[in-house]
């Protein structure tokens, strides 16, 4: 599984566990692990971009 997939795929299982209501500390928990995943995909998908136009 490539990164990215595995990221999806981490935010997708936390999106659900939200929808249980979950408890004020482990929802502030989720979406600090959700906030991290963003940043994540952000920063990939920024050096992807790069990849693809090449060298400055």
């Amino acid at each position: 599984m490539s990164t990215v997939a595995n990221l999806l795929a981490q935010k997708q299982r936390l999106l659900e566990r939200l929808e249980n209501d979950p408890g004020p500390n482990e929802c502030d928990e989720m979406e600090r692990l959700l906030a991290k995943i963003a940043t994540a995909l952000t920063w990939l998908e920024s050096n992807d971009r790069v990849e693809e136009d090449g060298p400055l």
